[in-house]
């Protein structure tokens, strides 16, 4: 058991939107929360400011956009720079965490539920955006002992 539970949030940065889901470090589960916009004026800082203060998180996770191969992605270099600019904004500590197929896993889940009868409503992209940072945050807490 951990010796101290901690809240983590996870983005997935996207040029349109920022999935965000949220796990602690006791269950190790994650829970999609939403999304902000993103858009040509950036990022929706103040939103994303406003989540992180009403959910008080001990970290946070962004996912890392890489090539099937392993090799930077065209996005990679400006997820990096969102990660660094939320470390600043939030001062919270941030990890980067390889996002390869995080949105098909999320896709195929969010079908596979709506096919079982789990969920009724069609899935959009905003609710995939979501899943996926719930699939990223999920391969945080596999990459971390129990007490991180």
């Amino acid at each position: 058991m951990p010796d101290r539970v901690e809240l983590v949030l996870a983005l997935d940065f996207g040029l349109r939107r920022i999935g965000i889901a949220s796990g602690d470090t006791l269950t190790r589960t994650a829970h999609p929360r939403g999304t902000v916009t993103n858009g040509p004026s950036g990022p929706d800082w103040p939103e994303i400011l406003k989540i992180i203060g009403e959910l008080r998180p001990a970290r946070l996770a962004v996912g890392e956009p890489y090539n099937a191969d392993g090799s930077a992605s065209p996005l990679t270099e400006t997820a990096r720079r969102f990660a660094a600019e939320l470390q600043q904004r939030s001062s919270l500590p941030v990890d980067l965490v390889d996002e390869r197929w995080s949105s098909q896993d999320a896709e195929e889940r969010l079908r596979t539920a709506r096919a079982s009868g789990l969920r009724g409503k069609r899935v959009d992209k905003a609710d995939v955006d979501a899943a996926a940072a719930a699939v990223i945050l999920e391969r945080w807490f596999e990459t971390r002992q129990t007490t991180s």
